[in-house]
């Protein structure tokens, strides 16, 4: 039977409230965890987060997430999915602070820059069409359209770039999605897409 109950690590880093209503609507039952004993093997875990990358990774480290996500992560023995913020903590560092990441995965988080005549800004906010990179759980279908809404002025460059499932574009393309083995990193916010974060989420509740 498969665990459709998802644990979302609540630490003040994201709106937790509209993460459980979307993954009720995807079919699954959401439980906020503030405290890192309630979390085992076999978890379904998602990691949201806004704001600084240093505050992020202090308030996970303090609260003792970080150990747990670090330690299980490695092993493969959790299914975990970083939400904009939380996809960037997953990986070495980040230009944005001075504190190293999770490393669970092989990438840099690094700034996007145009040039003084560019008319893109920072950061990039609104909707955006994101690709499948290649087949994956959580884009099965590679013609399908997936639009999804970012909030973001960092951005997620992987080591290996065969782990991006999916990329948008602006200004130039980027890893808008990653999968690692059960660790999976999307940059967009699925809890403010409507009907295709309810799609990609009833996705990770169905893994």
């Amino acid at each position: 039977m498969k665990n459709t109950h998802i644990k979302i690590i609540d630490v003040g880093l994201g709106n937790i409230a509209s993460i459980q209503r979307i993954i009720d609507k995807a079919g699954g039952q959401a439980i906020p965890i503030l405290d890192p004993s309630r979390l085992h093997r076999g978890d379904k875990i998602i990691l949201p987060g806004v704001g600084h990358f240093n505050e992020g990774m202090s308030r996970l480290t303090k609260t003792g997430f970080a150990n747990f996500l670090v330690d299980f992560g490695k092993t493969q023995e959790i299914q975990l999915m970083g939400i904009c913020l939380g996809m960037q903590l997953l990986c070495r560092s980040s230009e944005e602070g001075n504190m190293p990441g999770f490393g669970l995965i092989n990438a840099d988080v690094k700034k996007f820059r145009f040039p003084p005549e560019s008319q893109m800004k920072v950061p990039h906010m609104g909707w955006n069409v994101v690709s499948a990179a290649r087949v994956s759980p959580l884009f099965p279908a590679m013609a399908e359209e997936h639009r999804f809404y970012f909030v973001h002025s960092f951005k997620v460059v992987p080591d290996d770039p065969t782990i991006i499932i999916g990329t948008a574009n602006y200004g130039d393309d980027f890893c808008a999605a990653f999968q690692q083995g059960n660790i999976f990193g999307v940059q967009f916010h699925p809890e403010k897409s409507h009907r295709f974060g309810i799609r990609l989420m009833q996705r990770f509740v169905e893994l």
